[in-house]
């Protein structure tokens, strides 16, 4: 169901009616959100063919031909941080930032491209 901090929906009807709703709340959300679907859709027509009587399973599809069949690359994972070095993204070096936030202070690594970039990556936090 959809939150008040859904930015994204997007909705499958299989053809035996089968509704499937997924939601996110942000851009790399949206994209493990996809990629669960698509590791799963074997399961999903495999399940919805037992319960429906019918015995047509077809074997889960890689990551790599999921990811083709989207024209996509896996998502790569967080740059790792290392002391008294920025870290880096596929935008370049992350710039360090820190702040006060209604839940207290903040500090966190950035990434550089421009603010509402479609492809920016998320920041690492700092404890």
């Amino acid at each position: 169901m959809a939150t008040e901090g859904t930015k994204f929906q997007i909705n499958y009807k299989l053809h035996d009616g089968t509704l499937i709703n997924l939601y996110a709340a942000s851009a790399s959300e949206l994209e493990a959100g996809l990629a669960d679907l698509s590791m799963n859709a074997a399961n999903i027509r495999a399940t919805g063919s037992e319960l429906a009587g019918k015995a047509n399973y077809t074997p889960a599809p890689t990551v790599e031909s999921v990811a083709q069949s989207f024209n996509a690359s896996p998502v790569a994972e967080a740059p790792q941080v290392v002391e008294g070095q920025a870290p880096t993204c596929k935008h370049g070096n992350m710039a360090y930032r820190n702040g006060t936030s209604a839940r207290g202070p903040w500090r966190a690594w950035m990434c550089a491209a421009p603010k509402g970039a479609v492809d920016k990556c998320d920041p690492i936090f700092l404890r």
